[in-house]
């Protein structure tokens, strides 16, 4: 019950410190406030429940939970800026070394590599995309993009740097090795550690990064590999939500939930 209320408290804090109303809408009665919903959506990602059984379990050590059904309506509902600004809160104020990268999270259970090494019969490839900024001195998530189909990683770059007050170094591997990647960078005092890709050696800006390409710093990117690595072992590389509002507002609880116990 201890862990559950520190939980609790820590929730209730970050909601406040951003200023959020009370409540989650202002018609009809109101019976769970903001913080409730939110709490018991981080719960869910932590031990994770499914809906009913987080309303019956959380329920039993006296907490007050929303219904199940409420709460697959709120997880819908909530706006993702509320899920970032929360995580922005776990995450740290700088950043000044940060990884990107992105992985992909199964539509079922059994994933889709599993079933294919069983030699089964092969299922439709369908995963959620997603790409994360990752700080590899605090090991936290600073930014997520959540896609409902694959992309080219690239194409997330500019969403998650938006999302993110970088300092000195951004760490990524071949698939970032863009031009305007690292034109972006460069102008904004953001040293790339990119493997570039083999013979290509065009670009103004890919070459005045390259001129402070470290082999030794690059390998700090496995970082983000270990993070994601303990994401999925913790809390699920699968998602069985069906709507991306949902599918996001799991992601964001998850990795809200990962930065929060580090921090603990």
């Amino acid at each position: 019950m201890k862990k559950e209320s520190k939980l609790a408290r820590k929730i209730k804090r970050f909601l406040k410190r951003l200023g959020y109303p009370r409540w989650l809408h202002h018609f009809g009665p109101k019976t769970y406030r903001l913080s409730d919903h939110v709490i018991a959506l981080v719960a869910i990602a932590i031990f994770r429940l499914s809906l009913r059984r987080a309303e019956h379990l959380l329920g039993m050590f006296g907490m007050k939970i929303p219904t199940y059904s409420a709460l697959c309506k709120s997880r819908k509902r909530i706006p993702a800026l509320l899920w970032q600004r929360v995580m922005a809160l776990t995450a740290g104020a700088t950043h000044t070394c940060v990884a990107i990268d992105s992985t992909g999270i199964s539509r079922t259970n059994p994933s889709h590599h599993f079933v294919k090494r069983m030699d089964r019969v092969k299922p439709v490839k369908s995963y959620i995309k997603q790409s994360s900024l990752f700080d590899v001195k605090r090991r936290t998530f600073v930014a997520l993009r959540v896609r409902s189909r694959p992309r080219h990683d690239s194409k997330d770059v500019n969403y998650l740097l938006n999302r993110a007050e970088v300092q000195t170094t951004l760490l990524g591997d071949t698939a970032y090795d863009a031009e305007w990647i690292h034109e972006r960078c460069f102008k904004r005092g953001i040293q790339t550690q990119i493997k570039p890709r083999k013979n290509v050696r065009r670009g103004f800006y890919r070459r005045k990064q390259m001129k402070h390409y470290s082999e030794q710093e690059y390998h700090q990117r496995s970082l983000i590999e270990s993070g994601q690595g303990a994401y999925k072992r913790k809390y699920g590389g699968y998602t069985l939500a069906k709507k991306i509002t949902a599918i996001r507002a799991e992601a964001y609880c998850r990795a809200i939930a990962h930065n929060m116990k580090l921090r603990s």
